[in-house]
């Protein structure tokens, strides 16, 4: 007798295909939601430059180069234009105030001084001739004051005694009169005399004042000439050591031409030249340092040159404090300028990380060092160690700060 033969509910080729068709939605499901989408690039560790993020002291400053200079140096020109009849030092010899250096001539100005001294001398003899002429003419004026006054005591007394006489009844009339009026005459000579002789005398005050003024002019005039001859013959203006002097016997230096430096010895002082990007935070007072011979030296900005050439301004640095024993004139010294005070930051060292990112990213190690993901940081001041992190990153982290050139900005670098 036949029996029913019941069917299979789970058939191998069932079981298989519901494996197969679980194992493709997990694929699915794995592709969306769990599988590691970032962009990969694999990298050998040991070619990395790698720093670990720090909590420390940070200054911000940048390195300048300052140029070695005396502190006061002085300029000597050519007053007047010549030819060089003698040198009596060398170049880089220590002088003393009112040392000869070299001797100029000028042929047609010694010529043009004579003549000019002759022609003063002249008009100082004629100033002078007027002068006395002037006294001349006062005294002449009180002569005739004198007579004036002996003819008016003739006549006085002439005129009392006809007046007694008349009016005794002795004289006539016209006797009388005669005498009257010589004696009213006289007197009124003697008031338009004296109103004359004060005329004279203020003329004579304005003249000598003038004269006098004249002369002093003249004397000035002369004085100059003669310095002009003097300043012929060049001299240390002060004590010092004399530096790019070049002059050879017969050689023409024309007025104004430079001709040589006196240096004091009394100090030092850097000219350094800084990137104008600066110019708005840079100010007299402003600190800078450098290191020499195991000691550093601190300064002080003294001066700042707001001249822009080539991108960048010149600033003078004096020294605060002592001064190293030995530099040299026109040495070349790389100094820090400051522009904060020692603070706590985090900081990371610098790397060639910085030209590619610009300070706004970074590869940030993963604690198992298998791999390191980029991240998104914010870089504050600077100096030429450090760069000061102001967020993104905690200290004790290890970061990648060599090069990103080769890395292509992935996301993510895994090592191998």
């Amino acid at each position: 007798m036949d029996r029913a033969i019941k069917k299979k509910k789970w058939t191998g080729q069932k079981i298989a295909s519901i494996s197969a068709i679980a194992l493709f939605a997990f694929f699915i499901i794995y592709l969306l939601f769990f599988r590691d989408n970032q962009s990969k690039l694999y990298v050998e560790k040991n070619q990395l430059s790698i720093a670990t993020v720090k909590q420390d002291k940070f200054q911000e400053f940048i390195p300048v180069d300052g140029v070695v200079y005396p502190r006061h140096t002085i300029y000597i020109d050519a007053v007047q234009g010549g030819i060089v009849q003698k040198v009596f030092v060398e170049d880089g010899a220590l002088l003393d105030k009112g040392d000869s250096i070299l001797k100029l001539k000028n042929s047609s100005m010694e010529i043009r001084y004579m003549e000019q001294e002759t022609r003063l001398f002249q008009a100082l003899n004629d100033l002078e001739n007027t002068k006395i002429s002037l006294r001349k003419n006062l005294y002449k004026r009180e002569e005739e004051l004198v007579n004036i006054r002996y003819q008016i005591d003739e006549t006085k007394t002439a005129f009392n005694r006809k007046q007694k006489l008349y009016n005794d009844g002795v004289i006539s009339d016209k006797e009388y009169e005669d005498a009257e009026r010589n004696y009213n005459y006289n007197m009124k000579r003697l008031r338009i005399k004296k109103k004359l002789m004060q005329l004279d005398s203020l003329s004579a005050d304005r003249r000598k004042t003038q004269i006098n003024q004249s002369m002093n002019r003249m004397d000035e005039n002369l004085e100059l000439l003669h310095e002009n001859l003097e300043n012929m013959l060049i001299k240390a203006p002060v004590d010092g050591k004399i530096s790019s002097f070049n002059a050879e016997i017969g050689e023409t230096k024309s007025a104004g031409e430079h001709l040589a430096q006196i240096d004091q010895q009394k100090g030092y002082k850097l000219k350094a030249r800084v990137d104008e990007r600066y110019i708005s935070r840079v100010h007299p007072g402003q600190p800078g340092e450098f290191d020499f011979d195991e000691k550093t030296y601190k300064m002080e900005i003294a001066k700042i040159y707001s001249d822009v050439n080539n991108g960048a301004f010149e600033v003078d640095f004096y020294f605060t404090d002592e001064e190293p024993k030995n530099i040299k004139r026109g040495q070349t010294i790389q100094m820090r300028l400051k522009f904060s005070s020692a603070e706590d930051a985090t900081i990371v060292k610098r790397g060639g990380f910085f030209q590619e990112t610009g300070g706004n990213w970074i590869y940030v190690i993963d604690p198992s060092g298998e791999f390191a993901n980029k991240r998104e940081i914010r870089i504050g001041r600077q100096n030429t160690l450090y760069y000061e992190v102001l967020s993104g990153l905690q200290p004790g982290e290890k970061v990648i700060i060599s090069s990103y050139d080769s890395f292509g900005k992935k996301d993510k670098l895994v090592f191998k």
